[in-house]
């Protein structure tokens, strides 16, 4: 069996973070771990609260999980700080982690701000250029970018820019269009757009975590990059089309579409 480790936020309503992670990796037939940056009072409405793990125990956890039972990919969502975002690069490189994939989570489905100033420069400096594959937003490619995006043209001269910095790959999402959902995939001075209609639902709760967890199985089994972003859009796709309604606000995907009924 492979296993996929997330390193992110808790979302104590089930929808994004870990929570998201842990269900699109056990959907996809593989053995999820977790080691919790944050814990997050929220739900689909909005944030209220974060309490920020220390830098000393998401350490120690990335010390249980790679001295015992080895990942054979990593998911990495909400990183608050800097030193956090210095500790996880740090065991990263130690452990000599491979199939790494960055979801530079700044600000939530409903708006709120995850991500502390200072944490920005850090994630960007530090953390994203040991990736496989980056996986921002539009409004988190303007902000990595520093451009304003309101097209493909803007999406390419973005995905150039955050590119530009890393030897990994770029995915620049562009869910938040209102035309379509199709993506941008930016690699070694080339590209390659992935189209998609977009799936008339409002309730996108964890839609980053869920993609940047499936294309973390997709490379834990062996896929190469193109065709992991082909597979986790198909399963991303599904649990948006299944229609689960749940919540006040933008409410969560479900995740567990393809599994049976019942046992």
């Amino acid at each position: 069996m492979k296993k996929v480790l997330t390193i992110a936020g808790s979302d104590c309503s089930g929808g994004a973070g870990i929570q998201a992670d842990i269900k699109t990796i056990t959907a996809h037939k593989m053995y999820a771990m977790s080691a919790i940056t944050a814990l997050t009072a929220q739900n689909t409405t909005g944030v209220s609260a974060i309490l920020e793990a220390t830098p000393e125990f998401v350490a120690q956890q990335l010390d249980s999980i790679f001295t015992d039972i080895r990942p054979d990919a990593v998911k990495i969502g909400m990183v608050s700080n800097k030193e956090i975002i210095e500790v996880i690069a740090s065991k990263l490189k130690e452990y000599e982690a491979e199939n790494i994939v960055v979801d530079p989570v700044m600000v939530a489905t409903s708006g709120s701000n995850l991500l502390k100033g200072s944490a920005a420069e850090a994630l960007v400096k530090i953390l994203m250029p040991l990736a496989t594959v980056v996986t921002p937003n539009i409004p988190e490619a303007e902000v990595l970018s520093g451009i304003a995006i309101g097209g493909r043209e803007d999406m390419l001269a973005a995905a150039k820019i955050i590119g530009g910095n890393i030897s990994g790959a770029v995915l620049v999402k562009g869910g938040h269009f209102i035309s379509d959902a199709t993506d941008l995939l930016f690699w070694n001075g080339e590209h390659k757009w992935f189209a998609a209609k977009r799936i008339d639902n409002p309730n996108t709760h964890g839609t980053g975590c869920t993609l940047s967890s499936a294309i973390a199985c997709a490379l834990a089994a062996g896929l190469e990059l193109e065709e992991s972003i082909y597979s986790a859009k198909k399963y991303l796709s599904g649990a948006i089309s299944a229609g689960l309604d749940l919540g006040k606000g933008s409410g969560p995907l479900d995740h567990t579409y393809a599994l049976p009924e019942r046992f």
